[in-house]
């Protein structure tokens, strides 16, 4: 039992962060678009995902994230769309660093996916009118592409970047030799190369620690967690199973997934932890998630990705917590660090990444 509630809040604005060697400043938390528009809302509502996006305007957020493939419908680029048309009224293009991504299919043929030139040519072009801009801040390769030379990829990005299309370019589920070879085929080059890395990472996924995050932080690159609460792992599994139900180990949790009910009841005793820690911090456990994330040194901006405004309004909380060294420690014991032994040595562990490429995809 804690005898002292170590958690501080502070009341402060949201905060800006420079995608490390670059010079762009981004919001310490940036705005994931991937459920504007997706199939989990049912009938597309624009105006639900509009309010979204003006609140998180309203609120400080000026990192926008999104790709061509979101919107789950068939090479559509959806959500660009709704982000288009949102940015396109009023003045509101200039307040936002605007991302998005290239590199899943968009069409049936050979060409229409990947990291040729002759796709990232086609690809930036179609993002940009459905965006309804004339350049993207941030242009990410949404995988790791291992046919592509990277001299063919830079070559190209460098055109972009000379034609005032795109201004800096990302990286998203590299792992961290892909990002090292990247960065020195662009150093080569004398190209400024990936600003920035788009990497599933969160408390209960942490295999991003073991060679992303070293370098990401040895070449500058930013790093920008999507998943933050691990699809809703962290999010408070058990907090409204009824209570003559928590001693049943076949009770049946509140998600809809079944992937998450199972993985939740397998790992039942280390959420219960997670959920009683954060009970006694006073704070809901998507909050903590966030506020691990955003005291990381390695981060610059998690993404979030909320369907409602209710959510959006919630996890503002969590730059209003900084936990303690003491806290930490403990989080540490409940969610074992990437290399962690025992992490390697038992069949029962959420997560078996091996190098040297940890999770890349």
């Amino acid at each position: 039992m804690l005898s002292v509630i170590f958690i501080q809040l502070i009341e402060q604005p949201m905060k800006n962060r420079t995608l490390h060697h670059s010079d762009i400043t981004v919001s310490e938390i940036g705005l994931g678009c991937w459920q504007l528009g997706g199939a989990d809302w049912g009938i597309i509502d624009d105006e639900r995902a509009f309010s979204i996006l003006r609140q998180a305007i309203d609120s400080g957020i000026t990192f926008f994230d999104t790709a061509d493939v979101y919107g789950w419908k068939d090479h559509e680029g959806y959500t660009e769309q709704i982000v288009g048309h949102w940015l396109a009224q009023g003045q509101r293009r200039d307040q936002v660093v605007l991302a998005t991504k290239f590199q899943g299919a968009m069409g049936h043929g050979v060409n229409d996916r990947g990291a040729s030139a002759k796709y990232i040519r086609r690809a930036v072009e179609a993002s940009l009118q459905r965006l309804k801009t004339d350049h993207i801040d941030l242009y990410q390769m949404h995988h790791v592409n291992r046919d592509t030379p990277w001299e063919e990829v830079w070559q190209a990005m460098e055109v972009l970047v000379q034609q005032g299309k795109i201004l800096y370019a990302g990286s998203s589920n590299h792992a961290g030799w892909h990002i090292a070879q990247a960065n020195e085929a662009a150093r080569r080059r004398n190209f400024l190369g990936y600003v920035s890395e788009q990497c599933k990472f969160s408390l209960a996924c942490r295999h991003a620690e073991l060679e992303v995050l070293p370098a990401c932080q040895a070449y500058g690159v930013g790093v920008l967690p999507y998943s933050p609460l691990d699809g809703g792992f962290l999010a408070g599994m058990f907090g409204k199973i009824e209570r003559k139900d928590c001693a049943n180990p076949k009770a049946t949790v509140r998600r809809e997934n079944q992937d998450i009910q199972k993985r939740a009841l397998q790992f039942r005793s280390r959420l219960e932890a997670w959920e009683e820690l954060c009970k006694q911090l006073g704070e809901k456990p998507s909050n903590v998630a966030l506020a691990w994330l955003l005291r990381h040194s390695a981060v610059t901006a998690p993404l979030i990705g909320p369907r409602t405004l209710g959510q959006f309004d919630e996890s503002l909380r969590s730059l209003e917590i900084t936990l303690s060294e003491e806290i930490l420690v403990r989080l540490d014991e409940i969610f074992p660090p990437a290399g962690a032994p025992h992490v390697f040595s038992t069949s029962t562990s959420p997560y078996r990444y091996e190098s040297p490429e940890a999770f890349a995809w």
